[in-house]
């Protein structure tokens, strides 16, 4: 090493910050390096397309990149640097600069004093993301599947912080939005999944969902919400029938319900199934968030004591 390495390696030295991510604590120095020195995480968690049209713009407006990328030494390529945060931008900064945008060729990074474990790069990942509230509807359960595939059911639920029956319950909505194909925005297959698991577990047979998907990918079924209407279709034999011959549909086979059946449907029952349903769908992310809430607890309260007295009045 030569004297000027020397004077840069203690200038990092002197340079590291302590920087605390959940449970976690790194120790860190700032540093702009070019875009070949920084490779991606094969084990990102997080998967889908990473160019964005709108993010290369906001590149641009601020002439570079804002937040620094959150990087590693790399374990086998001396010299280079590898993300633990922020392949999104340094994806979209290789856009720009493939472009002919030699500008955002530097790119800030910053650097750990040291090569994490899996596990403590998982921890940090998601702790960071969890902070940014980057998670919706759409990638929540992409990331719980993703998380199983890398570390197992176990230790996904751990980094997750949720119990393994609701990590069962988010890949099993990824693994079902996979069957969703031809769809005029692929990312509301999650969409189209979360809705069909909002039916009754029992009903939801290979036959319904087989023919759900086929008649969703044939462009009959258009809105996501309408699957709602199987939660009556499907107990009713006839309905039910209907909805699975080639030429069935929602309409049709709504069409058919008995009218004993319509009738449940209507009324205090039907009310208190779609609040039990509205509840059912709350996303655990929402429900971390929530935690503590006074106003919540209170709401929370205020509804057991009239579920309790409903009970009482109709149990005499």
């Amino acid at each position: 090493m030569n004297t000027a390495e020397e004077s840069g390696e203690r200038g990092r030295i002197i340079g590291l910050q302590e920087r605390r991510l959940g449970a976690t604590i790194l120790r860190t120095y700032r540093a702009k390096v070019d875009l070949d020195d920084v490779l991606p995480n094969e084990r990102q968690p997080r998967l889908g397309p990473k160019e964005d049209d709108e993010l290369q713009r906001q590149i641009e407006a601020n002439e570079g990149v804002f937040e620094p990328l959150l990087v590693e030494p790399h374990p086998v390529a001396p010299g280079k640097f590898r993300i633990i945060d922020g392949e999104r931008r340094w994806t979209n900064s290789k856009a720009l600069a493939a472009r002919g945008r030699e500008q955002f060729r530097q790119i800030p990074i910053e650097v750990t004093d040291r090569t994490l474990s899996d596990d403590e790069r998982l921890r940090v990942w998601i702790y960071i993301h969890r902070q940014r509230k980057e998670w919706d509807a759409k990638e929540k359960e992409m990331v719980a599947y993703r998380l199983v595939e890398l570390i197992g059911r176990a230790g996904a639920a751990n980094i997750l912080g949720i119990s393994v029956r609701e990590l069962d319950k988010l890949t099993e909505v990824f693994e079902l939005s996979e069957r969703f194909k031809g769809l005029r925005d692929p990312s509301a297959a999650i969409t189209w999944a979360r809705e069909l698991m909002g039916v009754s577990k029992k009903l939801l047979t290979p036959t319904v969902i087989d023919a759900v998907v086929e008649k969703v990918a044939q462009k009959r079924i258009t809105n996501s919400k309408d699957l709602r209407k199987l939660r009556a279709i499907l107990p009713d034999p006839v309905a039910r029938d209907n909805f699975l011959k080639e030429e069935g549909d929602l309409e049709t086979a709504s069409l058919r319900l008995s009218a004993h059946n319509k009738k449940e449907r209507i009324g205090l029952s039907g009310e208190l199934d779609a609040a039990v349903e509205a509840m059912k769908r709350v996303p655990w992310t929402t429900l971390a968030e929530l935690k503590g809430d006074p106003d919540i607890l209170k709401k929370i309260d205020d509804a057991e004591a009239l579920l309790k007295t409903l009970r009482k009045t109709l149990s005499q």
